[in-house]
C-alpha cells in the first residue's frame, strides 16, 4: 500500500538526480579539457554575437529610417528581427563552427557547441513563432514554457524534471493537480488559442467579403465563429492535458447562478446585442440619433455600440439603451433623409418668385438631390413682420453631416435673395423719449 511519504521521497529522488547532473556538469567544466574548451568557445561566441547584435541593429535601424512607406506589419517584423539578431548571429556562428569541428576533430569535442547551436536555432524559431499570440502575458508564458521545455529536452533531463514537477501536486481524492499539469495546460491552451485566432481571422475576412450577407449578420456570424472557436480551443486544451471537467459541473452551476444575479446588466447588454444583430435594426455605417448624441455607427460590440460623432467623439452606448430607448435611424430602410429650413421674407416680395428662387437655390447646392425627390417650398403662415416659408430638400448621404448642408443651403438662399432684391425682415422696435410735461400729464397730476 502506498504511503504518504512515497510521493515526497520520489520528489527528493528527482531533486537528487537533477542536482547530481548539475554538479557533474560543473565539475567537468572546471576540469581542464575539451569540455572546458567548448564552454570557453561558447562564451566567446556569446560576447562576439553581443557586439554583432549592436552593430547589425544600428545598420537595420539606419536602413529603415532611410526608406519611407513601410506598413505597420513590416515595421513590427523589422523590430522583432532587430531584437533577436544576437540570437540569430549565435545560431549561425555556433552552427558553422560545429560543422567545421565535426570535420577536423572528434565529434565529442564539439558536442557542447552543437548543443548550444541547436538550442539557439530552436529558441529563435520559438521566439518568432510566439509572435502569433497577441496577448502579451500569454505570449510570454508560451515563449518561456517552450524555451524551458526545449532546453530540458535537448539537454536530456526532461523526464527527470517532468517527474519532479508532477510530484509537486495537490491530491484530493481522485483529483490530481500538479504543477506540470498547470504549466502544460497553459502552454497547450495558448497554442490552441493561437490556432483559433488564426482560423477566426481567416473566417472573419471571408465573411466580411461576402456581399450577400448584410453587415449586421456579418458581425453576428463573426462573433459566433469566434466564441465557438475560442470555447472549443479552451476545452480541447484542458482535455488534452487530462483535466476532468465533470467534477466542476456542480461548482460551475453554483458560480453561474451567483454571477447571473450580479451581472444582470452585462447579460442584458449581451442579449440586446444579439437581438440588434438579428432584427437588423442598426448596422455599421448607419447614422443614428439617441438623445443628444448624433453620429454614425462605427462598430457593434458584444456589450456596447460605438457611435462616432461629427466632432470626433466616440460614444460607447450600451446595447440595452438601443433596445429600450427611442432611436432615430436616419438610414434604416433607405439612405434618403429630408431636411427642413424655415425662413421669412417681407410682405412686399412676390411669394411666387420667392418659392421659385428658394427651390432653384437649394437644387444648385451639392449633396441636395434633384431626382427623384425635388426640393419644395411652401408658405406656412403670415407672421407679424414676414411671410413665413418652409424649404424641404433631400440628401442621400447623412454620414456627410447635416449642419453643413443646412448652412450651404442658407448661403445659397442669401445669395439668391440678394441678387433679386428679396428682403429678409427682422423685428424692429420704436423707442419714444417722453418729456417732463408729458410725464406729468400721464401721471394725472
Amino acid at each position: 500500500m502506498e504511503t504518504e511519504e512515497e510521493p515526497f521521497a520520489a520528489a527528493l529522488m528527482s531533486v537528487d538526480e537533477i542536482w547530481f547532473l548539475f554538479t557533474s556538469f560543473l565539475e567537468s567544466v572546471i576540469t581542464p579539457g575539451w569540455r572546458q574548451n567548448q564552454v570557453l568557445i561558447v562564451l566567446g561566441l556569446a560576447v562576439l554575437c553581443y557586439f554583432l547584435h549592436i552593430v547589425s541593429g544600428r545598420v537595420i535601424e539606419n536602413q529603415v529610417r532611410a526608406r519611407e512607406g513601410w506598413s505597420k506589419w513590416q515595421l513590427r517584423m523589422i523590430v522583432q528581427i532587430k531584437r533577436r539578431m544576437g540570437l540569430v548571429w549565435f545560431a549561425l556562428l555556433a552552427g558553422g563552427l560545429y560543422l567545421f569541428m565535426q570535420q577536423i576533430t572528434w565529434p565529442s569535442r564539439s558536442y557542447f557547441i552543437g548543443l548550444s547551436a541547436t538550442l539557439a536555432i530552436v529558441w529563435t524559431g520559438i521566439a518568432y513563432a510566439a509572435r502569433l499570440v497577441r496577448n502579451r502575458f500569454l505570449r510570454r508564458l508560451v515563449t518561456w514554457g517552450l524555451w524551458i521545455y526545449a532546453t530540458l529536452y535537448f539537454v536530456g533531463v526532461s523526464d527527470e524534471v517532468s517527474e519532479f514537477l508532477d510530484d509537486l501536486a495537490l491530491d484530493v481524492g481522485d483529483f490530481h493537480l500538479s504543477l506540470l499539469t498547470l504549466i502544460t495546460a497553459a502552454v497547450v491552451i495558448g497554442v490552441f488559442f493561437t490556432v483559433a485566432r488564426l482560423v477566426s481571422s481567416t473566417t472573419a475576412s471571408s465573411i466580411r467579403k461576402n456581399e450577400d450577407i448584410s453587415p449586421s449578420m456579418q458581425v453576428l456570424a463573426v462573433k459566433a465563429v469566434q466564441i465557438t472557436l475560442y470555447g472549443f480551443a479552451f476545452f480541447m486544451g484542458v482535455k488534452a492535458v487530462g483535466i476532468d471537467l465533470t467534477g466542476l459541473a456542480v461548482l460551475s452551476g453554483a458560480i453561474g447562478v451567483g454571477l447571473g444575479f450580479g451581472l444582470q446588466k452585462v447579460v442584458s447588454n449581451l442579449v440586446s446585442g444579439v437581438i440588434i444583430l438579428l432584427d437588423k435594426s442598426i448596422k455599421p455605417g448607419d447614422v443614428i440619433s439617441l438623445g443628444e448624441t448624433f453620429g454614425w455607427i462605427n462598430s457593434l460590440g458584444a456589450r456596447y455600440v460605438s457611435v462616432v460623432t461629427r466632432d470626433g467623439k466616440e460614444y460607447l452606448i450600451p446595447n440595452e439603451d438601443l433596445i429600450t430607448s427611442q432611436v432615430v435611424n436616419w438610414s434604416h430602410s433607405n439612405e434618403f433623409v429630408r431636411l427642413d429650413i424655415f425662413f421669412g421674407t417681407s410682405y412686399g416680395c412676390d411669394p411666387h418668385q420667392v418659392r421659385k428662387l428658394a427651390i432653384e437655390a437649394a437644387a444648385d447646392v451639392d449633396r441636395v438631390l434633384a431626382h427623384p425627390k425635388l426640393p419644395v417650398c411652401h408658405i406656412v403662415g403670415f407672421g407679424d413682420s414676414s411671410v413665413d416659408y418652409i424649404l424641404r430638400f433631400w440628401i442621400s448621404d447623412p454620414t456627410g453631416g447635416l449642419t453643413n448642408i443646412r448652412g450651404n443651403v442658407y448661403l445659397a438662399l442669401w445669395d439668391a435673395f440678394e441678387a433679386h432684391n428679396i428682403s429678409i425682415p427682422f423685428p424692429q422696435r420704436e423707442v419714444r423719449m417722453l418729456t417732463d410735461e408729458q410725464d406729468i400729464v400721464r401721471d394725472g397730476t
